[in-house]
């Protein structure tokens, strides 16, 4: 949901419309903090879902206690991603840059005294992580409250944050409908296999093929909120021109990403489940995954970007009906079908989604090749107009 503030945020910063982002990002808080409690009693009972899904009980047992000690970071996780945004859409990413990079050494420090010291085990992971959201939330808070670089952007805590925050809730919702989607069709991969033969060394392969998509996502991520705010802010003051200039320079830097990351992950498919497990049957079959990952991390960050530009624009709705096209009505049955008809495993539910991103990659290349980048800057303007005069009123 916080990312309905690449939108918002970014579109008022491009119009000059400094002190809105202030706005948007605590209006945004409240609602994201207001959220969190129901997900936290979600997270609370997670072992009892999973285990009503099929799940295996002692898979389901960990990873309903890794959740419960997920909480307190649930909620600093919602801040995060507001702050982030905030600064993002303002081109001031260092801040973020030196909070993330400290926060990941704080982040050693804790694992390694809740994890080994302690030995909490996966309590300690998860406490480990939560404090470190912590962490980062307290030193983004600081930054902004001090530097001069936001001195026009956050004017402090303002009773007008409490207006209009269904105009926000319209935008945040599609939002995370958009990304929840996608996300959760890579999750719901893992949890399918759970049902298949030799469930734990299906689970612990999707597990590994998972984390390492995450990890190489991250980089896709990067491009497409680098989109975004560029998106944003050219449309934000008028300059359709500027917006599509972007897009296409961001398109080619993706296909250089994604041709790089999928020679890299070729070249190391032999020895990248030796850093996961030291079983032979593991390592081999992460080893047969890899070129499909690597196929999917090419078509992700291609996506990232486009993506990017649609939540630039504000197309969130839109988006969100391509992401459950793509991925419920072909993604997930074709995994399932490759799966468990072609009886292909765990690569099989790898390429169902696969058949997703595909169709994901073409409508939203179809929806930027139609668009009309000056009505979409016209739109931007008037919505920018109208948000401020609802927000004083």
């Amino acid at each position: 949901m916080g990312s309905a503030l690449e939108t918002l945020c970014g579109q008022a910063y491009g119009a000059k419309q400094y002190h809105m982002l202030g706005i948007h990002t605590q209006r945004a808080m409240l609602v994201l903090l207001s959220l969190s409690i129901p997900l936290s009693l979600i997270w609370y009972n997670t072992r009892n879902l999973l285990i009503s899904l099929g799940q295996d009980h002692e898979i389901s047992t960990e990873a309903g206690t890794f959740n419960r000690w997920m909480i307190p970071g649930l909620f600093a996780y919602a801040l995060l991603q507001c702050l982030n945004r905030f600064l993002q859409t303002q081109n001031n990413v260092f801040p973020m840059f030196i909070s993330s990079g400290i926060t990941t050494l704080v982040h050693f420090v804790f694992c390694w005294v809740f994890v080994f010291e302690y030995e909490f085990g996966i309590k300690g992971a998860a406490l480990a992580i939560s404090l470190s959201y912590w962490v980062n939330v307290f030193m983004l808070v600081v930054y902004i409250n001090s530097a001069s670089a936001c001195a026009s952007t956050w004017n402090g805590v303002s009773k007008e944050a409490l207006n209009d925050v269904f105009s926000f809730l319209k935008l945040a919702v599609a939002s995370a409908v958009m990304i929840c989607l996608e996300y959760w069709s890579f999750e719901m991969v893992v949890l399918l296999s759970g049902l298949l033969p030799n469930p734990q060394l299906e689970t612990s392969v999707l597990s590994i093929s998972l984390n390492t998509c995450w990890m190489v996502y991250m980089i896709s991520v990067g491009l497409g909120g680098a989109i975004s705010t560029r998106v944003s802010n050219e449309l934000g003051c008028g300059n359709a021109q500027g917006a599509v200039l972007a897009l296409y320079v961001m398109i080619v830097i993706a296909i250089v990403e994604g041709t790089t990351v999928v020679l890299v992950t070729i070249l190391v498919r032999n020895v990248w489940g030796k850093l996961y497990s030291n079983e032979d049957e593991v390592i081999k079959y992460v080893a047969k995954m890899m070129p499909l990952l690597a196929l999917s991390d090419f078509l992700d960050g291609f996506q990232c970007v486009l993506s990017g530009a649609g939540r630039g624009c504000g197309w969130q709705n839109v988006c969100a009906f391509i992401n459950l096209g793509a991925y419920y009505v072909v993604g997930i049955p074709s995994s399932i079908l490759f799966a468990f008809v072609f009886h292909i495993g765990g690569m099989g539910l790898w390429m169902g989604i696969i058949c997703g991103l595909s169709v994901q990659g073409i409508a939203l290349i179809t929806l930027n090749a139609l668009t009309n980048w000056d009505r979409e800057a016209r739109k931007a303007v008037y919505a920018n107009q109208k948000a401020e005069v609802m927000t004083n009123s």
